[in-house]
């Protein structure tokens, strides 16, 4: 057990990211269930909503999970912190706005608390502020990311050598070498979406899990960066119009609304591919399969004990 796993009461090192608005049970519930952190993201849902995953979450595993919320883009935020202690949700991930003003309130509630950064200033920033661990996220991931445009491989050897508590690793992780990778590089564990959506257990549209069974290193595509929105997604018909928008010369507010959770949805549960969008982290390439959530973890975990078993036998010591 190392110090992620013993603060986090979870048998794996690796933590679900939050999904936004296409977040459900039946997913988090399983990957709690198989070992690791399952999380639940709030998005811009209702509080009712989230609740409901929540209360259906709880009827299906009896482990760890968390709530991400994303402090800037949730209408409902004093809601949804309130949601947390309601349920006696053990760990809240905080993500895209100042974490600080609200950490105090989840410590004295005995919450763990998470925050998302993509800098090293941004992380010291959250561990000065009472963060419990600190997720980084590289350029490489699915959906928003920062404007900063840092890899992963760059930022987490940078961060641990800036900061005392653990930091998770996200972005361009669907393996057992990507795991392998940043613990090598002093990470804790990892943080991984994309993988998670080619799952057995996953209540996605097909057409959104072959997208990434069939998809190469070149299949993702970043949009948003002509307005200062950056976010990776799938290579679709959907995505090739907001990148024709874009060369038009889209104004913010339009591509806002383009880009809102409400074409996630279309995208990701409806799987009409040229009305929607569906995120995916440029580890898509690697997705060659749909294994259940038990199975994708217990590989990894093999394929890590394989790699630094294979090191040693090489003379590395660790």
């Amino acid at each position: 057990m190392n110090n992620l796993t013993d603060i986090l009461h979870i048998k794996y090192p690796i933590i679900q990211g939050g999904m936004g608005n296409i977040s459900n049970a039946p997913l988090t519930a399983a990957i709690s269930e198989a070992g690791a952190l399952g999380t639940i993201g709030v998005g811009t849902m209702s509080v009712e909503e989230v609740e409901e995953i929540v209360i259906n979450t709880k009827k299906r595993t009896g482990k760890p999970f968390a709530l991400n919320i994303p402090v800037s883009i949730t209408p409902h935020l004093k809601d949804m912190i309130r949601l947390v202690v309601k349920h006696g949700i053990p760990v809240v991930s905080l993500s895209a706005g100042n974490p600080a003003p609200f950490i105090p309130y989840f410590h004295e509630h005995n919450v763990k608390v998470i925050c998302v950064v993509a800098s090293k200033r941004q992380g010291k920033k959250a561990e000065d502020a009472g963060a419990d661990v600190i997720v980084a996220e590289g350029y490489e991931a699915a959906g928003i990311n920062s404007n900063l445009e840092t890899t992963t491989l760059a930022l987490i050897p940078q961060l641990v050598d800036t900061v005392k508590i653990p930091v998770v690793a996200a972005g361009g992780i669907g393996d057992g070498r990507g795991l392998a990778s940043m613990l090598a590089l002093g990470a804790s564990g990892v943080q991984m979406g994309t993988r998670f959506i080619a799952t057995q257990e996953a209540p996605f549209h097909e057409n959104y899990k072959s997208t990434l069974v069939d998809a190469k290193d070149d299949s993702t595509v970043i949009v948003g960066r002509s307005v200062g929105r950056v976010r990776r997604v799938m290579k679709t018909p959907y995505a090739a119009s907001l990148i024709q928008k874009e060369q038009e010369g889209v104004a913010l507010e339009d591509f806002s609304v383009m880009t809102s959770e409400e074409y996630h949805r279309i995208g990701a549960l409806e799987g009409k591919l040229d009305q929607g969008f569906i995120n995916g982290g440029q580890v898509s390439g690697l997705v060659s399969d749909i294994p259940t959530v038990a199975e994708l973890l217990e590989r990894m975990m093999s394929e890590v004990q394989e790699i630094f078993r294979k090191l040693s036998s090489r003379g590395v010591q660790f």
